[in-house]
């Protein structure tokens, strides 16, 4: 697939998407101006392979960010606008893991960091239902969809957000940091200090690992993505094990 209409250069490619710079001077049929924070400039987020829903995740970004959840400001889709396209705010900062990399961070920290962003997340009234003990969940809330921004850290790719219970965001979250510990990965270090950090700001294990806990929901869900690498699903198990290890 080509540059879209209106795009400028490719910024980044992810699993299922690619973003692009927007052009300056001019609308772009529909794609927006330049008129946001951060320098005024904008990104477009296109999906591949008819995966994602940009309208429903623009929805959610933006009734969190009106409870002042940190996510960048989103544009209103043009009618004309496939789905798969979400124009939003352009960020200026590392990732975590890039923060980490550099030595910017430390691995507590990041964990930290994380715990700190699901639990403000999960003070958020659900959007949709009405039961108190449904929140808005990211489900892919992970060092690399976090940026350090001059304003603080920013919440990125609500590709798979929904509702329920925040015990299956903890559990997501931990799963997919645990997925790198137990890898034969030089990171696996740095990973397991994070994700001990990360379980210690969780409010209650019973929430990954209690009968109603959201571990094995977060396994499942991991092992039927259909971007998980063979090599990924096969570290499934020792990753819940290690999380249960380190929440005994």
């Amino acid at each position: 697939m080509g540059i879209p209409a209106g795009a400028g250069r490719l910024l980044g490619s992810g699993r299922t998407a690619d973003v692009y710079a927007l052009d300056d001077g001019g609308d772009h049929d529909g794609l927006g101006d330049h008129d946001g924070p951060g320098g005024g400039a904008w990104v477009l987020r296109r999906y591949r392979d008819g995966y994602g829903d940009a309208p429903a995740e623009a929805a959610v970004m933006e009734y969190v960010r009106g409870h002042g959840y940190p996510v960048p400001r989103v544009r209103a889709a043009a009618d004309a606008r496939p789905r798969t396209d979400l124009v939003m705010e352009r960020l200026y900062g590392p990732t975590v893991v890039e923060a980490l990399a550099a030595g910017q961070l430390t691995a507590g920290d990041a964990g930290l960091a994380l715990a700190r962003l699901l639990r403000d997340l999960h003070a958020i009234p659900a959007r949709r239902s009405t039961d108190p003990a449904v929140r808005v969940l990211h489900l892919d809330l992970h060092p690399e969809n976090v940026l350090l921004t001059p304003a603080g850290p920013m919440v990125i790719d609500w590709a798979n957000t929904g509702e329920g219970p925040p015990g299956r965001d903890w559990s997501m979250s931990a799963v997919i940091v645990a997925q790198v510990a137990v890898d034969d990965d030089p990171r696996a270090p740095l990973a397991e200090e994070m994700l001990s950090a990360l379980l210690a700001g969780c409010p209650h294990p019973a929430l990954l690992t209690g009968p109603d806990g959201g571990l094995g929901w977060a396994t499942g869900q991991r092992a039927a993505n259909p971007t998980m690498s063979p090599r990924e699903v096969e570290l499934l198990g020792e990753a819940g094990e290690l999380i249960r290890r380190l929440l005994a």
